[in-house]
């Protein structure tokens, strides 16, 4: 497995690990824009050809980050994957911290880096999708 900075041949694979995940926002025009915006690093972990992991962090360069996605596709899940992707943003980076918001299930795979709780929220401009 290779850890590759995304680029546009990542695309299909990116995609449907976020629509498994139910993440419906990430379609491939929105998903292609926003993994290339500026002040953003995305990664994907590559195995035979076939993207099975993706991280998506966005950041001021110095200070703040935020790991906006962390995806792996399931039958990778538990093989170290998604700590390789967390792993290589902050080298990458340089980040001096990662924030993050998480379902409980991976609660625990968060809470095995060094880390602080701290409660956080998603806004939306009006009804949840």
């Amino acid at each position: 497995m290779t850890i590759e900075l995304f680029d546009a041949r990542h695309l299909d694979g990116v995609v449907a690990l976020c629509a498994a995940e139910g993440w419906t926002s990430w379609t491939h025009e929105r998903a292609a824009r926003a993994l290339a915006a500026p002040g953003t690093t995305a990664l994907v972990a590559v195995e035979g050809g076939a993207v099975v992991g993706v991280a998506h962090l966005l950041s001021d360069g110095e200070i703040n980050a935020y790991l906006a996605i962390l995806a792996v596709d399931e039958e990778h899940r538990r093989s170290g994957v998604a700590r390789r992707l967390v792993d290589e943003l902050f080298a990458r980076t340089n980040a001096w911290r990662i924030d993050l918001l998480s379902t409980p299930e991976a609660m625990p795979f968060y809470r095995s880096f060094a880390h602080r709780d701290k409660p956080g929220f998603r806004l939306y401009p009006g009804d949840i999708p």
